[in-house]
């Protein structure tokens, strides 16, 4: 188990994470999603050792995670860090890259190894060419089969596919997290990406304001928020007030209906893909709501409310 306990944790004299605590079982996958600003780098580097929680209490399995005062080498052994900026090294191949922490005393296993890591992030063509000369997105393909390598006990993952093509990135997704519980790796992702977060999540952290805000499976945030900041972090979001009580209404809760109690007047629509989102005014805010065709700017419209949401404020 990892368990995480941080009364205290400050750049200079300004707190980034407070009054912070939770633990992830072995095996399972943990993502922490916020506004950009939250602590949510911070906390990984906390979580490897990069820095010293001088207020608080790291460990894994029962061991300690101790900081740069307690290690020359920053960094717990058990664990990988993929951070944003992907570290590789630029005159060396792709496959050497990948290897780099990988023992010479097997040079068979260990090509062996690479050669099943470059599959699984669909880069084999690129083993022989220089880190140097690859796109962005492939770097951090590379930095994803190099995290891997040694197969830590625990993998800390910032935003690790922010910079990959949509159309390959999917895929790639639904490889490496299934790899990772196939190989009950204890994983926590750090994502702006609902696509990390809803599909492979068991458990997911909202941090806000330097503190957790909620802490549940995906399911319950997005159908069950207790806040708005919240269900906002999945998409579009309203906040109505219908008979007296406020709610958080997704967008595809709302149904085009012939009469009710709920008119509005279209001020937009956007097309994507299967649905139009349509943005509209109701009682002076505007809404958003989701339909099969395009309405015309101004039109009046009645909706209602297929599913609601409750809030606690």
């Amino acid at each position: 188990m990892l368990e995480v306990a941080i009364s205290s944790f400050s750049y200079h004299e300004k707190i980034i994470l407070q009054n912070l605590t939770f633990t992830v079982n072995e095996g399972r996958q943990l993502a922490i999603i916020g506004e950009s600003g939250c602590g949510k780098s911070t906390l990984l580097k906390l979580i490897y050792g990069l820095y010293d929680c001088n207020e608080g209490h790291l460990s894994w399995k029962s061991e300690p995670i101790l900081g740069p005062k307690f290690h020359l080498v920053p960094g717990m052994p058990f664990m990988k860090y993929l951070a944003q900026d992907f570290d590789l090294m630029p005159f060396i191949t792709v496959g050497e890259n990948v290897g780099k922490f990988l023992s010479n005393f097997y040079p068979n296993e260990k090509q062996n190894r690479i050669d099943e890591l470059l599959h699984l992030v669909e880069m084999s063509e690129f083993k022989h060419v220089k880190a140097k000369f690859l796109s962005g997105g492939q770097m951090q393909r590379v930095a994803l089969a190099r995290v891997l390598a040694q197969e830590p006990e625990v993998l800390l993952l910032d935003e690790p596919f922010s910079h990959i093509d949509n159309f390959r990135k999917n895929k790639l997704r639904r490889k490496i997290f299934k790899y990772l519980k196939d190989k009950q790796i204890t994983t926590l992702v750090a994502s702006h990406d609902i696509n990390d977060v809803l599909s492979f999540s068991d458990e997911v952290i909202v941090l806000k304001d330097t503190t957790i805000l909620e802490k549940a499976t995906p399911y319950e945030l997005y159908y069950h928020p207790k806040y708005q900041y919240t269900a906002a972090l999945f998409g579009e979001v309203n906040e109505m007030e219908i008979n007296g009580k406020t709610q958080l209404i997704y967008p595809n809760q709302l149904q085009i209906v012939e009469k009710s109690d709920i008119q509005v007047e279209v001020v937009s629509s956007y097309f994507k893909g299967k649905y139009y989102l349509i943005e509209a005014k109701f009682e002076n805010k505007l809404i958003f709501f989701e339909s099969v065709v395009i309405i015309a700017k101004y039109s009046s419209i009645n909706l209602t409310i297929k599913e609601r949401l409750p809030i606690d404020k």
